[in-house]
């Protein structure tokens, strides 16, 4: 299904203010393309990326929208509908062009030689240090990485003139009620990064072993010079190292890796740590975003810029200036002696990985962490997992499951299962159902020196942001 590129002059995107949308919009926009496109009223994390690159979303999905547009091509996201929505079925009508995110994104990537970067978790920052790396070296790259704002960066989508296209490579479906393809089987990487590999998306994979196979057929599609750049530590990663068919280059904490970890340490707001590439040490480096695993999501995108043929100097100087992403431990203000962060993650593990890397940059203070779970299918699949995520934070609140757009079952769960679950290994928990009873909890129970974070994938985005501006009126 290629793409002449010759024949677009301008795109829709149906769902627009999606990161993974906005980051391919602001690329096209750049590339030259005339961008429009439609969404929800709500607010997004992506408004002011939006704004910035000079995009308007057109609020509602209205079929009388691409009869006065008719634009080249119509690209949807798989929420709002996917192809039922009345847009893309207008497009359809017209004989306009309509393409998934998934697939668009892996027909752009076509014009450029591909960096992919896999993973249930992490890849977004590891993609992110990685575009920040290239350019920082002048390697000038394409890229797609949803995640509004990279502070030290800029905007998530670029239109470079150098050789590479850099993206997310994500194992979610393309389209859940008509194509079950996973999104980043689009994509013929040269250089494939990945995180790990972890049972998440219940409502599209059965079990961990069918999610592993997805990785597998990835990687097997690869094109090029095939590098897969693997995860020594993740034990489900493994299913990646025998092929024989591709360059595997590992990374992590343990002794097998190729590129590995040693000597981390933690100081005022930075994090320091040694890489030896196959026992031969190769220097010390800095990044300012905490935690463990985000040490290892440096070294993974060091060992991507070292296959594109970045010098060392020029890795760390690109990790230095790396300030982290938005909604990845972002600290959004300070409020009556506290500060408040948000984060995006959802996932046990990812939960985990925020608060050890919290407790590690915070060591004495105390930590609130109210927690928004995403979709029933997960909160139900992952119970008990999630019930052992909160350990690092000394206060607990669950707020209410946040209903995707792609599920409409309950499965008889609810946020009070889940603080329940908590409870059995923690006592301060809380489960309170809306915005405002959570920022009158935290007006209440907040002391000077805490360390409150918003965390979640739902609306929970703006709830840190709205509760700093209420207090500092």
């Amino acid at each position: 299904m290629n793409i002449d590129w010759e024949e677009i002059h301008s795109i829709h995107f149906v769902g627009l203010k999606g990161v993974a949308m906005t980051a391919l919009a602001v690329w096209a926009k750049e590339a030259g393309f005339r961008v429009s496109g439609s969404d929800v009223d709500d607010i997004f994390p992506t408004d002011e990326i939006l704004a910035d690159a000079n995009i308007r979303a057109h609020v509602g999905f209205d079929s009388q929208t691409l009869k006065k547009k008719r634009p080249d091509l119509v690209i949807y996201t798989g929420a709002h509908g996917g192809q039922d929505n009345d847009e893309v079925r207008e497009a359809k009508s017209l004989g306009i062009r309509i393409m998934s995110h998934g697939q668009a994104l892996g027909e752009v990537m076509r014009r450029k030689r591909q960096i992919s970067v896999a993973g249930s978790h992490g890849k977004t920052t590891t993609t992110a240090m990685i575009a920040t790396i290239l350019c920082s070296a002048g390697k000038d790259p394409s890229y797609a990485i949803g995640c509004g704002k990279i502070f030290g960066l800029g905007l998530p989508g670029r239109s470079g003139y150098g050789d590479w296209f850099l993206a997310e490579a994500d194992e979610y479906v393309t389209d859940p009620h008509h194509d079950m393809t996973p999104r980043f089987l689009w994509q013929n990487p040269e250089i494939l990064v990945v995180t790990n590999i972890d049972f998440d998306h219940p409502d599209a994979y059965s079990s961990l072993g069918e999610i592993q196979q997805a990785f597998v057929k990835l990687a097997s599609q690869q094109q090029g010079r095939r590098v897969t750049i693997v995860n020594a530590d993740d034990e489900a990663s493994a299913v990646l190292l025998g092929d024989g068919l591709n360059d595997i280059t590992t990374y992590g904490l343990s002794p097998r890796a190729g590129l590995r970890v040693l000597h981390v340490g933690f100081g005022e707001r930075r994090t320091f740590f040694t890489l030896s590439e196959n026992g031969v040490p190769v220097g010390e480096f800095t990044i300012k975003v905490p935690g463990l695993h985000n040490v290892v999501n440096a070294a993974a995108a060091a060992a991507a810029a070292r296959s594109v043929g970045v010098r060392w100097d020029d890795i760390k100087a690109g990790l230095l200036l790396f300030g982290g992403t938005k909604r990845r431990f972002e600290e959004i203000g300070k409020i009556h002696g506290c500060t408040v962060y948000d984060d995006y993650a959802h996932h046990p593990k990812e939960i985990q990985a925020t608060l050890a890397a919290a407790r590690a940059w915070y060591p004495k203070q105390r930590i609130i962490t109210v927690f928004q779970p995403h979709t029933y299918s997960r909160t139900k699949a992952l119970l008990a997992y999630f019930g052992v995520s909160f350990d690092k934070s000394d206060i607990v609140v669950i707020a209410d499951i946040y209903a995707s757009a792609r599920e409409h079952d309950t499965l008889g769960i609810t946020s009070g299962d889940l603080a329940s679950e908590i409870r059995k290994r923690q006592v301060n928990v809380h489960q309170l159902h809306s915005y405002d009873s959570v920022s009158a909890f935290l007006l209440r129970e907040g002391r000077d020196g805490d360390i409150m974070i918003f965390m979640g994938a739902g609306d929970i985005a703006g709830w840190g942001q709205q509760f700093v501006s209420e207090m500092t009126q």
